[in-house]
């Protein structure tokens, strides 16, 4: 048999492509599952900002938080599904910040598109 060609090969570099990881491997990834982390934070930042009894006027404090709050998960869900798409990015924590990202999406166009 010598004139077989061996598939092998071609097979298993594809089966090393798709090992899932937790932590990104990619920079946009990274940024993605940051901007997640950044929109923990401010999330934290708002409560206590509330208790705290901050002025919900319209340049406030906590309105500014709120809108970066916002910001931040949806920038989240754009670099997360660049991430996914173009850079083949198979991590846990990308897909947990592209989920979350979209969930604020959908709240966002509810919001505006819906009223009330």
């Amino acid at each position: 048999m010598r004139g077989c060609i061996k598939l092998n090969s071609a097979s298993s570099r594809e089966k090393t492509d798709m090992r899932i990881s937790i932590l990104p491997k990619s920079s946009v990834g990274r940024w993605s599952v940051g901007l997640a982390t950044a929109f923990i934070l401010l999330s934290i930042l708002f409560v206590i900002l509330t208790r705290l009894g901050g002025e919900p006027g319209p340049f406030g404090l906590i309105v500014i938080v709120n809108f970066v709050i916002g910001i931040s998960l949806i920038a989240a869900f754009i670099t997360g599904l660049i991430s996914i798409f173009k850079n083949k990015e198979r991590s846990i924590l990308v897909f947990l910040a592209v989920l979350a990202g979209f969930c604020a999406l959908l709240f966002f166009l509810g919001e505006f598109l819906c009223t009330h």
